[in-house]
């Protein structure tokens, strides 16, 4: 074994130098710091679009500091909960409402920068090889977050937080067999009490959060491991310089460390005037009800989650009984469609076929309930995401080298998702139900049919190197 060497410094060098090289030569300090940000070398034609990852990060860390505070007051108990939130934490502690705006707010910011986020993905095909795994732990991340949040939402215990927690529990009971069990166990109870809020915080205090931070450091890992992608979609790493080191990328630090901080101060500033002037966002982000005690004998005339998880309650809602005609149509459609247009095996056609002709006959009302298929819809609507790297075959990553027409069909879908989130916070009517369900086949409908219109159209050739003019 090599004998231990310590580094020599001269006697005049800063304190600072000395302490770093104290600490390298017993931890990988500035080793890390150069592989992970310092000497990690990424793209030079980033875009706005590129901040929302550090975002999200920076908004992690601002949950999990307020939350930590918001612990120190809280009572995870169904008869002091309510008070210790609006009473305690909002009005006897000194900033208290400070912190729990920062808190309430931040979870609404956080799945805006994570929708925008993805969003970015979607318009310059970061979830192509090689970045499959990344984009799976970054699904990953959405999903924990979405637990998350459920788990946190009735934590205030308001009228919204516990009736919107025993729809959502319920929703599992739909599961043929193992339902109603499913849902006694995630409650504690045969209805959501002390037992369902004492449990809801133990998972969002300590086990989600674990959970997020392991995959946002899996997360980053990957990303240094593949690269980062960019506006254009091509890879850096394939023209490399005399150094060894791609031509069109630059250190992260300092170029993005200035770029980053510029854009969290546009956010602290854009975050700091909703807490001062608008923290319930019109009933959006904090809902009106959630100001009421929970009471398990008087049920709001209108229940809904939060606003990031309506895109997929209205998914839910939008499975009427008269909506599964339309859904075995479209099943039916779908296997004809892959028939003559796939290039699959004949065996896996006839797979295919099979598995169809199956979700028909789930789909008729005397065999499974338009419930059980709102439910697995509902689920298909979040795990479909998590495809697009498979979908996706599209001989151009970016969206700037692809058919113009290929931009329309993102927005169509992206107008489906905006419209499928505003009426799942708004009260059921006929209108409302058959817009939800129109956007609910368009919004199935892109990944669905992806494999296809992805590769069609007249592309644009793709630059060998990147290039800097507006797009």
């Amino acid at each position: 074994m090599a004998a231990f060497k310590e580094t020599k410094f001269p006697a005049n060098a800063p304190v600072a130098q000395k302490a770093v090289g104290w600490i390298d030569d017993r931890f990988p300090l500035t080793k890390l710091w150069n592989d992970q940000w310092g000497k990690y070398y990424a793209p030079k034609n980033f875009n706005f679009w590129y901040i929302f990852g550090i975002l999200a990060t920076f908004i992690l860390v601002l949950q999990i500091v307020t939350g930590i505070f918001l612990t120190m007051h809280y009572k995870p108990d169904a008869a002091l909960a309510f008070n210790s939130v609006e009473l305690t934490i909002m009005r006897d502690v000194p900033w208290g409402w400070l912190v729990r705006y920062m808190h309430s707010t931040g979870a609404s910011a956080f799945f805006i920068v994570i929708y925008l986020h993805m969003t970015r993905g979607l318009l310059y095909g970061s979830y192509r090889k090689p970045r499959e795994l990344l984009w799976l732990f970054g699904f990953a991340i959405f999903l924990a977050l979405m637990a998350e949040a459920f788990f946190g939402y009735l934590l205030p215990w308001g009228q919204m937080s516990y009736w919107g927690a025993q729809v959502i529990v319920n929703l599992f009971g739909a599961i043929p067999l193992i339902g109603p069990d499913l849902s006694l166990w995630i409650r504690g109870d045969y209805v959501v009490s002390d037992a369902t809020l004492n449990r809801f915080f133990a998972f969002h205090v300590i086990a989600i959060p674990l959970v997020i931070l392991g995959l946002v450091a899996a997360h980053l890992i990957a990303l240094h491991e593949v690269g980062s992608n960019n506006p254009d979609g091509i890879e850096v790493k394939d023209t490399l310089g005399p150094d060894g080191h791609p031509l069109d990328a630059v250190p992260s630090h300092p170029y993005y460390t200035f770029h980053d901080l510029f854009g969290v101060s546009i956010f602290l500033l854009v975050f700091s005037a909703v807490i001062f002037f608008a923290p319930e966002m019109g009933g959006y982000f904090l809902e009106y009800n959630n100001f009421i005690p929970a009471d398990s004998l008087k049920t709001p005339t209108h229940i809904a989650p939060t606003w990031y998880f309506t895109p997929f309650y209205s998914v839910l809602r939008a499975t009427t009984a008269d909506f599964m005609y339309v859904l075995m149509g479209v099943v039916a459609a779908y296997v004809v469609f892959l028939w003559l247009k796939s290039q699959l095996a004949f065996l896996t056609k006839v797979v295919v076929a099979i598995i169809g002709l199956v979700l028909i006959i789930g789909m008729l009302p005397s065999v499974l309930d338009a419930k059980f298929w709102g439910v697995v819809l509902f689920g298909s609507s979040v795990v479909i995401i998590a495809l697009l790297p498979w979908l996706d075959h599209s001989p151009a990553r970016s969206i700037r080298y692809r058919p113009t027409w290929h931009k329309y069909v993102l927005a169509v879908f992206g107008l489906s998702f905006v419209i499928l989130g505003y009426l799942g916070t708004q009260p059921p009517s006929p209108i409302g139900g058959v817009v939800s369900q129109v956007c609910t086949l368009l919004y199935f409908g892109f990944f669905l049919l992806m494999p296809w219109w992805s590769t069609m159209g007249t592309f644009k050739p793709v630059p060998k190197r990147v290039t800097f003019h507006a797009h």
